[in-house]
Parts: structure tokens; C-alpha cells; sequence
């Protein structure tokens, strides 16, 4: 794989990036001029592939063709995929296709997770997650309040502004992905995004994508250790101030005895939303629910109270007397 290849990503979302290349000035390269004749001949080539239609293997039904060749096109473009596969997750905000990955990724499968058209998509309550995250820009970084026709069409909910709510929704699930396979958490590595898709690693294999955790039984002893990875997880993101906000067994994958958690859209900002808590303590108990019924003793209350009580955003004072109340009940 090319090491270069996806540097402009690492720009966009790594902080140490920034900082280790704080200093440099590279020369601004002066690519040559094109001529009339090849102008022409790239705007008829590029007529020819739009007319000739999208061919894939998989063969979308026509109200998904149009969305699905705009989505996936700059992924063909960069030659990071060759074909879509398959349709493997059909869903109300989006959907999952299986795709053959460019030799050049040095991979063989990937998944190209495709947002819906906003008027078909059914983002419930989406308000709520919102509340204290920054508005990021296709570029990756967030939006100065001070661009007044950026924030007045937001407000008025313009054409323009749901675009741009539209991205960040997209960027913040790309951003906390990019952020959390960097800390070593079970989730897909993303490699590019376009205006409506993300493009990740694929978990299963040429027959099937991994079934969520929903969808099986666990064998007798594993059940326990992939509880614990699941709080552990959660724990990575409570430490970057992060609440996945709709966690659960149907957004956990499970493939060859690991899990990997999926779908980050709705990440919440722990400092920021004033219902963090609940948000927390709701993802707990779904996980809690499911491993419970897996034969695995946890009790959803007690946890939230130690995760909130170790990484929620409170003054030192406050969470030492909270800690010594703790003790102090248990004795």
C-alpha cells in the first residue's frame, strides 16, 4: 500500500500531523498547462463514462443508481475500489456495500457506507447528539461561528444549510473513526470519504459480512471476554470525551470470535450535551441487556456510575468527594 496515498486525510484529522509538520514550507508545484485538445478530450471522456451508465456486478434497483454512482464515483476515481460486490446492510440513513478494493489499498475487500438522500433519510432525535459538537466542513475542519452565512443558513435550515449539517453529520462519524483505529479501539479503519459515503475496512468475507452481535448466540466462555471488550471500548471513547449514542448488540459486529463496533454518526460530546448521562447510561444498559441474556453477570447501573464518575467532565474536587461517597456506601 501506498504510505503517501492517504496523507491527506491524516492532514485533515490528525493533530500530530499538524504539529510535527507545523514548520514545513514546501514548494508550490506549477503543473503544466493543459492544451485545448485535451481539455476537450477529458470533458468528452468524462461524458462517455457518465452516459454509459454505472456498471458495478451489483446492479442497484433505480431509485438507488444515481446516488450510488455520485457516492462511490471519487472512491473509483482515487482507485481505491474496483467494483461494488454487493448490497451487505440495507438501513433507513444508510447503506453498506461490499466492494472489491484496489490492489493498491492492499486489501482486498472493503465497505463503502453510502448516507441516503437527506429526503429519504430518518434521523431521529438527531437534535439531541448535536448538541455541544462543532459543525465540521468537508475538509475536515470545524466552522468558524464567525461565518455568518454559514450560521444564518443553519438556521434557517436553507438548502445549503442542510448540506452543510448533512456533511458534518458524515465528517463527525469519519473523524471519530479515523481518531479511535489511531487508539487502538475495535473499529474499521476509515480510508476516504466523499460528500455522501465513507469508505472503511470490510469485516467478513466474499460470501457474507460479519452478522452483528443480534443475530447469534455466543459460544460458552467467550461471552464474558467480549463483554469486557465492549466496556473497554467505551472506555477509549469516554477518555476523548466521546458517547457512541446508540450502542447496542445491533451496531456490534462479530467475526471470528472479535467484535468491532460500527455506526458513529451520533457520536456525543461528553462535556458538551447536556444529556450525556443518559445517553451514556442508555448505551450501558443495551450492551448490559444483551450479554446478560449470553450468561454474562453485570449490573448496567453500577457501571455507568463508575464511568461517569472516572471520565465525566466534573471539577477534581467533586469527582474525589463522589468516589469517597462510593467507599463510604459500600462499607
Amino acid at each position: 500500500m501506498n504510505s503517501d496515498q492517504y496523507d491527506h486525510f491524516q492532514q485533515q484529522f490528525d493533530p500530530d500531523w499538524r504539529h510535527e509538520t507545523a514548520r514545513r514550507k514546501p514548494g508550490k508545484a506549477r503543473s503544466p498547462k493543459k492544451s485545448e485538445q485535451q481539455i476537450i478530450q477529458e470533458l468528452a471522456d468524462e461524458t462517455i463514462g457518465l452516459e454509459g451508465g454505472f456498471n458495478t456486478t451489483y446492479t442497484p434497483a433505480r431509485y438507488e443508481a444515481g446516488f450510488l454512482r455520485d457516492s462511490t464515483r471519487p472512491f473509483f476515481d482515487q482507485e481505491l475500489i474496483t467494483d461494488i460486490l454487493a448490497q451487505v446492510k440495507g438501513g433507513k440513513e444508510a447503506s453498506v456495500y461490499r466492494c472489491a478494493a484496489h490492489e493498491l489499498t492492499g486489501k482486498k475487500l472493503l465497505a463503502a457506507k453510502v448516507y441516503r438522500p437527506r429526503q429519504f433519510r430518518n434521523l431521529r432525535n438527531d437534535k439531541m447528539y448535536r448538541e455541544g459538537r462543532n459543525i465540521i466542513k468537508a475538509d475536515g475542519r470545524p466552522a468558524k461561528k464567525s461565518d455568518h452565512r454559514l450560521m444564518r443558513a443553519l438556521n434557517k435550515k436553507s438548502n445549503f444549510g442542510v448540506q452543510v449539517s448533512h456533511t458534518s453529520w458524515l465528517m463527525h462519524e469519519f473523524q471519530t473513526l479515523y481518531q479511535l483505529h489511531k487508539a487502538g479501539a475495535s473499529v474499521p479503519e476509515p480510508l476516504a470519504t466523499s460528500d455522501n459515503a465513507i469508505l472503511m475496512d470490510y469485516v467478513g468475507d466474499e460470501r457474507r459480512a460479519a452478522p452483528t452481535l443480534n443475530e447469534i448466540g455466543l459460544a460458552s466462555g467467550e461471552a464474558e471476554a467480549l463483554f469486557h471488550k465492549v466496556i473497554h471500548n467505551i472506555t477509549l471513547m469516554l477518555e476523548r470525551g466521546w458517547i457512541h449514542g446508540d450502542l447496542s448488540a445491533y451496531n456490534i459486529l462479530y467475526w471470528e470470535g472479535d467484535i468491532t463496533l460500527i455506526d458513529f454518526p451520533q457520536v456525543a460530546d461528553c462535556a458538551g450535551n447536556s444529556q450525556a448521562h443518559f445517553i451514556l447510561q442508555r448505551d450501558v444498559t443495551r450492551v448490559c441487556a444483551y450479554f446478560a441474556g449470553q450468561g454474562v453477570r453485570c449490573d448496567a447501573q453500577s457501571i455507568t456510575r463508575q464511568l461517569w464518575q472516572h471520565y465525566s467532565p466534573v471539577d477534581e474536587q467533586d469527582r474525589l468527594a463522589d468516589w469517597s461517597r462510593q467507599e463510604y456506601d459500600e462499607e
